[in-house]
């Protein structure tokens, strides 16, 4: 089904590896292509209810692969055939997506880490916003999510001097959600992720939503979002569950649904 990922389901976490280690897991148009199609099958699986994007090898992701692009391309029309729809889709999922960032992450392949809602990063990985070193600014989303997470100030010094942020540094910013050791990162990284998927995920997909929406309504606007999202909450198993465990002081069962 695959040529460029591996994508498997275990215990509720669905795992999507890029696959090109022998070029740092670069992009092509066919990586964003299945990535985009792993992460909707997804999105629609009840199975699935944690996502888990990271890499084969020693990168993450090193970013745009250069051999597939042609000189004198249009830049702008690739970002919107392959890279556009490819983030979009990473958005629109309601379901816990988190960047197991084991290596380097670099100009595109940091845009998708940090279209993530969790970036668990191992002690030997590093961020490196290197669009500004070719001349190109950054893309993907890149500035859109880096400007939320670290701040307008940091955005802009991590874009113009284009220089490596080691993980240390990244949970210093708040850019990494966790940083794990190298000895520990497989084990961490999977009970991370299942004790994600144990959650409530309706109840995730709808935080995802409106934590979104209050970048773009004002507060009257807002609060009527928000009494409808909890009314849709309020009527799912998992509220009931919740509830039910509370008051019978047991810890809750969650089923995602």
């Amino acid at each position: 089904m695959y040529e460029t990922i591996k994508y498997s389901v275990e215990n509720g976490v669905a795992w999507l590896t890029l696959n090109r280690p022998d070029k740092l897991n670069a992009f092509t148009s066919q990586m964003n292509k299945e990535i985009q199609k792993a992460i909707k099958i997804s999105a629609g699986a009840d199975e699935v209810r944690a996502i888990i994007i990271t890499g084969e090898g020693r990168a993450f992701c090193s970013g745009q692969d250069l051999s597939d692009v042609d000189e004198g391309m249009n830049l702008g029309q690739k970002l919107r055939e392959d890279y556009g729809p490819m983030m979009e889709q990473i958005a629109n999922c309601e379901k816990p997506i988190i960047a197991g960032v084991n290596g380097v992450a670099a100009g595109a392949g940091f845009s998708l880490a940090l279209a993530c809602d969790f970036r668990l990063v191992s002690e030997k990985a590093s961020f490196l916003n290197a669009f500004v070193n070719i001349g190109l600014i950054p893309d993907s989303g890149n500035l859109y999510y880096l400007s939320r997470i670290v701040g307008h100030a940091k955005a802009l010094e991590l874009s113009l001097l284009g220089e490596k942020v080691t993980a240390g540094e990244a949970k210093n910013i708040g850019l990494a959600t966790k940083v794990i050791g190298v000895d520990e990162w497989n084990e961490h990284l999977k009970a991370f992720a299942e004790n994600i998927a144990n959650k409530p995920t309706k109840a995730i997909g709808l935080i995802k939503r409106y934590l979104e929406a209050s970048y773009h309504l004002s507060l009257e606007e807002y609060l009527k979002e928000e009494a409808e999202g909890q009314r849709i909450a309020g009527l799912t198993k998992d509220y009931a569950e919740g509830v039910a465990a509370f008051t019978e002081k047991r810890k809750a069962q969650f089923i995602g649904k």
